[in-house]
């Protein structure tokens, strides 16, 4: 790859190394057992979406260090998305979301198996089973479904592990990022549990920053610059530049998030827009609209969220609330603050001018986008 940016060409590679690593991972799985077929298949289908943002930012770190295109880099950064694909199971799973990128998530497609094997026979039932017992075992699929759709999370981390460690990299390089690899998992699961200890309590923008910070900022952008920097080697006051780049830019992808999840096209998004308010997710969105409303518009919005019977309705409803308390304005100014921050960092480097372009392209493709 010439010193030319062309994100098209990366995501090619990074799919292809994805591909392939997964596809004998799940020949692995199914030799173990026949049985494991479903589970195996969502290991396959696990990263098969996405603009590899992470993978991107990963091989900038590293490129903007002064080292030249690597392939083994590349299959170093490609266990980025695995990171992802590990965190997207388990926060699907967590806030029983049904959609993603338009698809089943893991734990519904996993369900929707077993109860078709569970009616075909291969899992022994009764030939006309009493409605309570009918009830109990759609209970145990379920339940069932949802073990294994947590073991494939775990396992999707592992196997990021295993495909850093095996990318072809000099092991010293390796170990360099060693320290950064145990943050990663730490900060993530870290972000992940304070979004969950923060679910339907008062809504506050503080609270919501600190969740975007931990559980997706950080794993989206800085850390994986920081991990193709340490690859590098790149010097400390490099790495500096990176997380002073990373953290607003992260911030600012996860805040765009949360407004495409209540106002993009489902059509789009690939999710459902009522899931953030079902669950009463803890996102800046709502902290600010909660911060602007009087007393009767919180009695509004609290009469909503946390709901399972939501509607388009109910959804119409909340947007026109949010929309007249100006709540989208303020994120979008939240957005626009923190990427200016990021690519003002740049300024101040001394990284290759063929860096600055890509790390401010992959700014706007971060930031800029409708799904």
């Amino acid at each position: 790859m010439s010193d030319r940016w062309d994100p098209d060409a990366f995501k090619a590679r990074v799919d292809d190394v994805l591909r392939a690593f997964l596809e004998e991972e799940a020949g692995h799985f199914v030799a173990v057992d026949d049985a494991l077929t479903p589970v195996a298949e969502q290991l396959r289908n696990a990263a098969g979406h996405g603009k590899r943002l992470r993978a991107a930012f990963c091989y900038w770190g590293w490129r903007a260090a002064g080292q030249p295109d690597s392939d083994a880099l590349v299959r170093a950064a490609a266990s980025m998305e695995l990171v992802h694909a590990a965190a997207t199971v388990h926060d699907d799973l967590i806030d029983d979301s049904r959609l993603r990128h338009g698809l089943p998530t893991a734990h519904v497609a996993l369900e929707a198996v077993l109860t078709t094997a569970r009616g075909t026979g291969r899992h022994p039932v009764p030939h006309h089973p009493a409605p309570e017992q009918a009830r109990d075992g759609r209970r145990r699929v379920r339940a069932a479904a949802r073990s294994l759709a947590m073991l494939v999370g775990d396992h999707l981390m592992a196997l990021a592990g295993q495909l850093f460690i095996t990318s072809g990299l000099p092991a010293a390089y390796l170990a360099r990022a060693r320290g950064l690899w145990a943050a990663l998992a730490r900060e993530l699961v870290a972000g992940e549990c304070l979004e969950i200890l923060h679910t339907g309590g008062r809504p506050d923008t503080g609270t919501s920053l600190k969740v975007v910070r931990y559980k997706t900022a950080k794993y989206t952008v800085e850390h994986p610059l920081l991990i193709g920097g340490l690859l590098a080697g790149a010097p400390p006051a490099l790495r500096d530049t990176y997380s002073a780049y990373g953290l607003p830019l992260g911030e600012a992808f996860q805040l765009r998030d949360d407004l495409l999840g209540l106002f993009g096209d489902p059509e789009h998004t690939g999710k459902a827009a009522l899931d953030d308010l079902r669950a009463h997710r803890p996102t800046a969105l709502l902290a600010e609209t909660w911060q602007a409303a009087d007393a009767s518009q919180r009695e509004l919005l609290g009469g909503v969220l946390g709901r399972g019977d939501l509607d388009a309705t109910h959804l119409r409803d909340i947007r026109d609330l949010m929309l007249e308390l100006k709540a989208p304005q303020r994120v979008e100014r939240m957005i626009l603050t923190r990427v200016e921050r990021a690519t003002r960092a740049l300024d101040h480097t001394g990284t290759p001018p063929h860096a600055r372009r890509a790390l401010r392209d992959l700014a706007q493709r971060a930031t800029d986008r409708i799904h």
